[in-house]
């Protein structure tokens, strides 16, 4: 038995059994970081804050000197445990049973990462590499090699990186997008990278993500005249007028799909008019929306065209207005490149499945790190993600 497969399993439990609800992930870095450290790696914690946000720490880590980059990306935080006394043992235990961890993160995606470290440590000879620490920067050890593990010192070629960050399951504003521009600031530049993300639909290997569907999101206001209801000649009512719009524009397809994407659809996730007055007629209403678009569109061509149809729909009676969020993500593939091919020949070996490879799902980090470099993502079966009793087969993982 290799020692990937003796650590792996405690490594796993004791970071699912750190609390870090989105964002406050310091203990499961403290984790990464010694694992990491024990290995050779290099490490920096770097914490990022924007505008009315709160502080979000990162991890970033780095064995190597040479290129070709290999970086792997994932992130820490977990998405709330609901009512705790639905699950059936406590979301941060970490309990085995019948060859199942249960835990929050056990899927999404915590026991990805321990994987990720453990793949590292099978290749790596641990007793060579207890390099000097020291206060130096990345680009300070790099250039006088006094305590970043040189490729002389490895039995691979190139380098590895990790991307560990702490905001994935939030706004995702502090974490994978400054720390790939933190990255850059220093030099630090990769040529392919996996994220973590649990993809896989039915069997362990038979889904492999190469590219997601751009994000969208906005709301749309109907205005009106505030009045009583026993008099409507003299107000105007924007509800029934939001709810108009609200129907054309949900059945009126964007699209038919294309070869790499399904269909772009939009949909409309809440109504909201804010009146507790049942006998007022309120002044304005609104409607809650996201787009999740392929390639034939851009989030400013489904602007124009949203305000286009709205436009052709109202006919000069209702008083209406967009409003758009700023978190938009664009679509991107990771297509024709080696790299698919290759991650695809070793699930295929291990899992003895030819995985698909699909556009489909939400959004990820991914959708930050393709402006870098080639990006694709693989982890477990994604079927209890972020429900009670969240769990990973043993040999998933």
């Amino acid at each position: 038995m290799s020692c990937c497969v003796i650590d792996l399993l405690p490594l796993t439990k004791s970071l699912l059994q750190a609390q870090t609800v989105t964002p406050d992930v310091k203990p499961a870095l403290d984790i990464v970081e010694d694992a990491l450290k024990a290995l050779g790696f290099w490490v920096e914690r770097p914490v990022f804050h924007a505008p009315n946000s709160v502080p979000v720490e990162n991890l970033y880590a780095r064995i190597g000197t040479d290129s070709p980059v290999l970086c792997f990306a994932g992130h820490v935080d977990v998405v709330p445990v609901g009512d705790e006394k639905d699950w059936k043992y406590p979301p941060f235990s970490a309990h085995e049973e019948n060859g199942k961890i249960y835990a929050r993160g056990a899927v999404d995606m915590k026991s990805s990462i321990t994987a990720f470290i453990a793949a590292v440590m099978e290749v790596i000879n641990e007793s060579s590499l207890r390099a000097k620490r020291s206060n130096l920067t990345l680009q300070e050890e790099i250039a006088t090699s006094a305590t970043l593990t040189r490729n002389d010192d490895l039995p691979f070629h190139g380098s590895i990186a990790f991307l560990i960050t702490g905001d994935e399951e939030s706004v995702a504003i502090n974490g994978t997008k400054p720390l790939l521009e933190w990255c850059k600031a220093r030099g630090e530049l990769f040529d392919v990278c996996l994220v973590g993300e649990p993809t896989c639909v039915d069997n362990f290997g038979d889904t492999l993500k190469i590219g997601r569907r751009g994000s969208l999101s906005g709301i749309l206001t109907v205005y009106g005249v505030q009045g009583h209801v026993a008099y409507p000649e003299k107000n105007d009512n924007p509800v029934p007028k939001l709810a108009a719009l609200v129907h054309s524009l949900q059945n009126e397809a964007l699209d038919n799909g294309t070869d790499n994407f399904q269909p772009s659809n939009l949909e409309f996730v809440s109504i909201d008019v804010g009146n507790t007055a049942i006998n007022v007629i309120p002044a304005k209403a609104s409607a809650k929306f996201n787009i999740r678009f392929n390639e034939l569109h851009s989030a400013e061509s489904l602007k124009a065209l949203l305000q286009q149809r709205a436009t052709t729909i109202s006919n000069g009676t209702i008083n209406f207005h967009f409003d758009y969020l700023p978190a938009t993500s664009d679509v991107f593939i990771t297509k024709n490149h080696s790299f698919v091919d290759l991650v695809a020949q070793c699930v295929q070996s291990v899992s003895g499945i030819t995985p698909k490879l699909s556009t489909n799902g939400g959004t990820s980090d991914a959708r930050f790190i393709k402006d870098y470099c080639p990006v694709i993502e693989f982890g477990p079966i994604n079927a209890t993600i972020h429900q009670v009793d969240e769990h990973i087969p043993v040999v998933e993982l």
